[in-house]
């Protein structure tokens, strides 16, 4: 392979890595969430409550989620009681 050769394919790898670096880094759903955010169900759940109120709200997968106000990344959000408290992760 010649010069041109190794240049093209190095910026089409640095291109590549710059795009899945971006999806990332997103932010694919907003703050505090299993996937990089709450849902929106969860922002409009606190919305015109304070931090530490209770709300209810219907989860993604149509199921009714008890949870508690909080600020994450400067926005409420609907925060679920039963999460553990390592997010799941083992």
């Amino acid at each position: 392979m010649n010069k041109q050769g190794v240049v093209i394919v190095a910026l089409a790898l640095t291109l590549l890595s710059l795009v899945m670096l971006s999806g990332c880094t997103r932010g694919h759903g907003g703050p505090g969430g299993g996937k990089h955010g709450a849902p929106p169900e969860a922002i409009a759940a606190c919305e015109g409550k304070a931090v530490g109120d209770s709300v209810e709200f219907i989860g993604r997968h149509g199921d009714t989620v008890k949870a508690t106000c909080k600020e994450i990344n400067g926005q409420l959000a609907a925060m679920p009681n039963d999460v553990p408290k390592d997010g799941g992760r083992q």
